[in-house]
């Protein structure tokens, strides 16, 4: 089946459900690229005749949690600056007004730059950091978080503002309850500043958007801060905020916290509930921190976790004790590191390949063996995690699009005419696949009891800027389709002088391994950067 037949089959969609599109938005999408993935996935299930095979949506997703363990005694390190804050606002250095006021005006002064923020709640912030400071006052602390100021990615809903998922349909959509989430970060004493920019419904690993404008990194401003988390990646990144929170369909979290140099985590399937936010993929959305280090995030998801009874998706599994995991000294283990996908395209460009390599070597230097792999599956993984994403986006935005197709910005239209382009049959096939492929990596990593895999986040660094490329996701994508844990941590520099990040992905529920080899990688950049 080539490109042609897959235009043929979303017009033949399309039509039957009312959407009004033109011959020229088809031929647009199809000189874009955007039907490939229908292409590739039906080839794909040409070729798988076992009809035994349950759908991934009928077996145990996400078994419970085997045991690895991270070893050695706890070492003394630099607090990080979540914890520095919090002890500052203890010990009476500073309050919580005084921090949300910085942040506010360092905001006023840098967005014009940065694009950063969808919205800004002055107000509301000051009289929620008085809130918090009178209650200190009192003898109650709510955890690390308490009185700091943070943000939320502009898809995440927040009682009495729009949620716009950065498009002009829902621009005047607001929000009648908060999100758990947000229910969270305040019962945990966080300071919601302001909510963050992302591109048109999140569906892009850039910032590009018709509507709002890019967000710039704050890296080099010519170059782009990713997608779709950019504007959280970016206020983290320039120092606004301490902490923001984005959402992860395909690798949203982790691009552009590689593009930023920051660290982004992804936490388990369920970990984190995402009712109240917006969805691209019901199945494979999931929600997490940005953060400027690894205690950062693990201090950050220690308060947005937990089951949630109006999300069925969560799931009351146990969130191991992850600021511990920062300071683990001995990680002895096997770690599976990713050198090819068994293509003939490399894995990544050769200075972010160099990058991790020199990464990772800080986790061989804490005891674990590092075993070279090569990993076919993840292309297929690749494949049927954006198939199910797009088989999904179709039916979440059919009833928009048969009304209001003209409100969508172009690159989202015509990326959209790529998700109607698979038959009636395809969802199940598509979760069939997925079955299969997340029980052979299962296999391999038991097989050479593997408990972590590295590798590149993302193949290059930061493209120039609203820059939309496809293989941004391709080494993130297929973790949100196994639903497992992965964090993205700065790995060093590349050719260009811009970040590269390396990416670590540990089994479902083990968030405390991603954050105790992230801790351990972070360390060993510090120490030779202060070697130098």
């Amino acid at each position: 089946m080539d490109d042609t037949a897959s235009v043929a089959l979303a017009r033949q969609n399309l039509a039957a459900l009312g959407i009004p599109v033109s011959d020229e938005d088809l031929e647009k999408a199809h000189a874009a690229g955007f039907f490939s993935t229908a292409q590739v996935f039906q080839v794909m299930v040409q070729r798988d005749s076992e009809v035994d095979d349950l759908p991934d949506f009928l077996t145990d997703r996400l078994p419970a949690p085997r045991s690895w363990a991270a070893t050695g005694e706890e070492s003394p390190s630099a607090a990080p600056e979540i914890l520095e804050l919090a002890r500052a606002l203890r010990n009476g250095e500073t309050s919580s007004r005084a921090l949300v006021e910085r942040a506010l005006e360092q905001i006023t002064r840098r967005d014009q730059e940065l694009n950063a923020f969808q919205l800004l709640l002055p107000e509301q912030a000051l009289a929620d950091a008085e809130a918090r400071d009178a209650e200190l006052a009192r003898g109650i602390d709510r955890g690390p978080l308490h009185g700091l100021p943070v943000a939320l990615k502009d898809l995440i809903d927040l009682a009495g503002t729009p949620t716009t998922a950065g498009s002009a349909i829902l621009a005047n959509a607001v929000a009648s309850r908060d999100a758990t989430v947000v229910q969270r970060l305040r019962a945990a004493g966080a300071v919601i500043v302001g909510k963050t920019r992302l591109p048109e419904f999140a569906y892009s690993g850039a910032s590009n958007n018709p509507h709002y404008g890019p967000v710039p990194n704050p890296r080099d401003r010519r170059r782009d801060s990713g997608g779709s988390s950019s504007g959280s990646a970016a206020a983290v990144a320039a120092g606004l905020v301490v902490m923001a929170v984005g959402s992860d369909t395909g690798g949203s979290i982790r691009i552009p916290a590689a593009y930023c140099g920051i660290v982004g985590l992804k936490p388990t399937f369920g970990r984190v509930s995402a009712r109240g936010v917006y969805p691209l993929a019901w199945s494979l959305d999931h929600i997490g921190p940005l953060t400027r280090t690894v205690t950062d995030a693990a201090v950050s998801l220690e308060a947005m976790a937990g089951p949630d009874e109006d999300d069925p998706r969560t799931r009351a599994v146990p969130l191991p004790d992850l600021v511990s995991a920062t300071q683990v000294e001995r990680l002895e283990l096997r770690v599976g590191v990713v050198r090819s996908t068994g293509g003939d395209q490399p894995l990544a460009a050769p200075d972010a390949v160099a990058a991790c390599e020199r990464a990772v070597a800080a986790l061989a230097d804490a005891g674990a063996d590092l075993i070279p792999l090569v990993l076919p599956e993840l292309e297929t993984l690749r494949i049927v995690s954006a198939a199910i994403a797009q088989l999904e986006a179709a039916a979440l935005h059919a009833p928009t699009a048969r009304e209001r197709w003209t409100h969508y910005g172009e690159f989202f239209r015509l990326r959209l005419l790529g998700c109607f382009a698979y038959p009636c049959w395809g969802y199940v096939a598509a979760q069939r696949l997925a079955k299969k492929a997340r029980a052979r990596v299962t296999s391999l990593l038991e097989e050479h009891d593997i408990a972590l895999l590295a590798l590149p986040t993302t193949p290059t660094t930061a493209p120039p800027l609203g820059q939309w490329t496809a293989r941004a996701s391709w080494l993130t994508a297929p973790f949100n389709l196994l639903g497992w844990p992965a964090l993205s941590v700065p790995a060093g520099l590349g050719d260009d002088g811009l970040p590269i990040g390396l990416q670590l992905v540990a089994r479902p529920w083990r968030e405390d391994l991603v954050i105790a080899a992230g801790a351990l990688v972070e360390r060993a950049a510090r120490s030779s950067r202060g070697s130098n």
